[in-house]
């Protein structure tokens, strides 16, 4: 019974260990992309893709502020992405992770709120700006109050106003600072609109904690990067 009983307290601690284990591993990968995007010398064809790939999200930005958002619904509605990563040399549709310190997270970022992806980490909400900042962007970042692996969004009410958030992208690290925090309706959509000048990450998820009828909100504003 006692070897029972610790093999179940144990065994939270050893998931979370495992998961962060692969998430290291995966961001190493990830970072290694960065790097040789980065490197000085002629330009290469990952060099390219980088760059292309910038422009592109650049300008879906720029369409989504212009267009207002129109096709923007409930955040938790959006299964697939909108644009296929692998054909910039990124592979698990990862545009980048989210380090929060103040939680003692970071998850990697996927395109496409869909449960497998969820499962996995934080999830971009696709009709949302991609986060590669910019005035007139707000990235919407979803991601579960709590999983069986991992706490990933589970202590989000510890954020504080002025807290720091870090987002590395394929590109660079842009670092936020937590500006404002709300709880929301589901159907508060105009909440998690661009707001015209402001460069902005919005991190979501269900709230209360194990419920699912509110949405916990916390805005936070580029300060460098």
């Amino acid at each position: 019974l006692f070897l029972s009983g610790l093999v179940v307290l144990m065994y939270p601690k050893f998931t979370d260990y495992q998961y962060r284990r692969e998430v290291a591993e995966t961001k190493q990968i990830f970072m290694q992309h960065v790097e040789s995007s980065s490197d000085d010398g002629e330009e290469s064809e990952s060099d390219n893709l980088t760059e292309k790939l910038y422009q592109e999200l650049v300008r879906r930005n720029t369409e989504l502020y212009e267009e207002h958002q129109k096709d923007l619904k409930d955040p938790f509605s959006y299964q697939q992405p909108d644009i296929d990563l692998s054909q910039y040399g990124i592979s698990d549709n990862i545009i980048g992770f989210l380090k929060i310190d103040r939680m003692g997270i970071e998850l990697p970022i996927y395109l496409g709120a869909n449960q497998k992806n969820m499962a996995k980490g934080a999830v971009h909400l696709t009709e949302t700006s991609y986060p590669v900042g910019g005035d007139n962007t707000n990235c919407v970042i979803a991601a579960h109050r709590g999983y069986s692996r991992t706490a990933m969004f589970r202590d989000i009410e510890e954020l504080q106003i002025g807290d720091e958030i870090e987002i590395q992208n394929f590109r660079e690290k842009l670092i936020y600072k937590v500006a404002e925090i709300r709880v929301i309706s589901p159907t508060d959509i105009n909440e998690l609109l661009i707001q015209p000048g402001r460069d902005l990450v919005t991190l979501i998820t269900c709230h209360p904690y194990r419920h699912n009828y509110q949405r916990y909100v916390v805005f936070c504003e580029r300060v460098s990067g």
